[in-house]
């Protein structure tokens, strides 16, 4: 306690050289003119000592906060100089030009005075009339309010978007970012997640654990500046989507009124803890357009590059061959569908491996996609793998564009003939153990004895029995025929058991749905429906889109309403694997899956 009223009796010895330079006592606003219901900051500053001071009425005007002390000391070669100022934040209620009167204070026993300050009143918003007692310099009601609001200017949260009139599909890099100007941060957390409904979005991994402050001039101020959190998006529906807000929960370290000279020239400070919420912001989303869009276009959206190759060029029937597909560019890459391919119809494909090689950060979603497709000619001959065609559309030229790879030409030569034989093991035997007893007990009980030549062999029964065996044989060989037969068409025993297999799946997403896994649960729905689209229609799991399914239902004559009912449930079942959905529940698809499925059975 000694140490600091020695070096604040030092600070005093050197400020006296302070007295011997004039003496300039000042008051000033941080605006002029000011609109009712506004805050406009009045400053009175003094290169001095100030001793007693005394502020002036602040007729017109309430006193939200103050007076706000602060004290600055600087010695320079041996030469020391003082300054103080005092500050009010006075709400303006109504319009007219005000006079602030001259403020008053005392200096090494002398007294100095302010200039009076005009004020010019405008009209803005309304504001409740107080008491005559709370629009002088005592505290009122209002304190709260203008600390906030005062705070409101020192700290805030804003989202930041590289563009806000996009196309469906089209990448948008969102900036949650603070601004701080004049108050410190003791703690900080979480209080309000955005959803992002109506958007697929994927977060920006920072480098580094801590963010990165710089500075940044807003609205005229500078601002130190950090981006809590960066987000990149892409619209999944047309019309105006909203950014929901990003919410902090601040303890902010802001200066106190001084309670005595110590504090007066050390400063003194407080915690106040402060909620920041950024405001909402609007996205317009466009449709694509409708004219030139084609065929091959399955919602790539961005930049675009391709190109295909295959591991060899020559090989044996039943043997493997991979055919790669690398994508890249500048989008929704991870997004995208799986490729149309047309390979030849005497190559079995399976479907493909997909890998990424993106990176996310400012500028948006960036790299590459690999699919390979694990293709097995089962004949000799010479084939062509013919181009496939990749469309997207462009957001910057407003354009599709289509791209085609090249065609390869693969010739297989004979393969090994045991290569197609397909081995099944034994079933399982169990030995079967014969007991055998050498000594017959003697018959004690009542038997019957038949006649002599009274015996099974030449009976009713014994003919009976002798046709019995053929017989069976018959109606074995003709039912093995008949499931040969049944069996032989592939087609028939897939649609057959297609209701089946989607009750499997749909069994899964049921005990998804019951153990609350909601991205599982959309998947086996959306599994189900085209496995069983699959085995009913006769179309590689591959190659179905919504074009083949329409035109497929379409030849097997069912309804255009069922055929709606699938396409929307299909498309909800995709949404939903990338975001939310809410306006229906998770049994409501459920059911009407299921219902899609019996309907589908009864219609064909």
């Amino acid at each position: 306690m000694r140490l600091r009223y020695f070096i604040l009796t030092l600070f005093l010895f050197y400020a006296g050289g302070l007295f011997a330079q004039g003496i300039k006592f000042t008051a000033s606003v941080d605006k002029n003119p000011v609109a009712t219901g506004d805050i406009v900051e009045i400053t009175f500053s003094i290169n001095g000592n100030s001793e007693r001071f005394s502020p002036p009425q602040f007729s017109g005007f309430q006193v939200a906060g103050g007076p706000n002390e602060s004290q600055s000391m600087e010695i320079v070669n041996g030469s020391s100089s003082v300054s103080m100022s005092y500050s009010y934040e006075l709400i303006a209620v109504k319009e007219g030009e005000f006079t602030i009167s001259p403020a008053t204070t005392v200096v090494n026993g002398h007294m100095y005075t302010t200039n009076a300050v005009k004020i010019k009143v405008i009209k803005g918003k309304s504001v409740p009339q107080n008491s005559q007692a709370q629009t002088q310099s005592g505290p009122d009601n209002s304190i709260a309010t203008a600390k906030t609001s005062n705070l409101a200017k020192s700290i805030f949260i804003r989202a930041v978007v590289d563009k806000s009139n996009v196309y469906i599909g089209q990448q948008i890099v969102l900036s949650y970012r603070l601004y701080v100007r004049g108050v410190g941060i003791e703690q900080n957390q979480p209080d309000a997640i955005p959803e992002l409904n109506g958007f697929w979005s994927e977060d920006i991994k920072q480098a580094q654990q801590q963010v990165q402050w710089h500075v940044e001039t807003y609205k005229g101020q500078r601002y130190n500046a950090a981006d809590l959190k960066q987000t990149i998006l892409f619209p999944e529906r047309e019309g105006d989507l909203t950014i929901d807000p990003l919410g902090m929960k601040f303890v902010l370290r802001v200066q106190a009124p001084s309670q005595d000279i110590m504090d007066q020239f050390f400063g003194a400070y407080k915690q106040v803890p402060y909620t920041a919420k950024s405001a909402p912001v609007t996205i317009h989303v466009k449709p694509l357009p409708q004219a030139g869009k084609p065929d091959s276009f399955t919602g790539a959206v961005g930049n675009f590059t391709i190109e295909s190759s295959v591991d060899k060029t020559e090989l044996k029937a039943n043997d493997a061959l991979n055919y790669k597909v690398k994508v890249s560019g500048k989008g929704n890459i991870k997004l995208l569908k799986t490729l149309s391919t047309n390979f030849p119809a005497d190559f079995d494909k399976y479907d493909p491996k997909i890998a990424d090689s993106v990176t996310e950060n400012e500028n948006g979603v960036a790299g590459d996609r690999y699919y390979t497709y694990l293709l097995i000619p089962r004949h000799q001959g010479d084939y062509t793998v013919d181009p496939l065609k990749f469309s997207y559309f462009n957001p910057a030229t407003n354009r599709y564009v289509t791209l085609t790879t090249k065609a390869f030409h693969i010739k297989v030569d004979k393969g090994n003939s045991q290569s197609n034989v397909t081995a099944f093991s034994d079933a399982d035997k169990q030995d079967i153990k014969m007991l055998g007893k050498d000594i017959r007990y003697i018959k004690t009980d009542d038997i019957s004895l038949n006649s002599e030549g009274d015996l099974f062999f030449g009976s009713f029964w014994y003919y009976i029995l002798l046709l019995t065996g053929p017989c069976l044989c018959y109606a074995a060989y003709v039912y093995r025929n008949w499931l040969i037969k049944t069996n032989s068409d592939i087609v028939n025993v897939k649609s057959r058991k297609a209701g089946k297999v989607a009750a499997k799946h749909l069994a899964n997403a049921q005990n998804q749905l019951q153990a609350g896994n909601s991205k599982a649960f959309y998947e086996d729905v959306f599994k189900g429906l085209y496995g069983y689209l699959s085995d009913k229609l006769n179309i590689q799991y591959a190659n179905l889109n919504k074009e083949t399914i329409a035109s497929a239902m379409k030849e097997k004559k069912v309804s255009s309403r069922l055929l709606d009912q699938l396409q929307d449930t299909l498309d909800l079942c995709e949404m939903a694997r990338y975001a939310p959905v809410t306006h229906i529940s998770q049994t409501e698809v459920f059911e009407k899956a299921k219902s899609i499925i019996n309907d589908i059975e009864n219609e064909i």
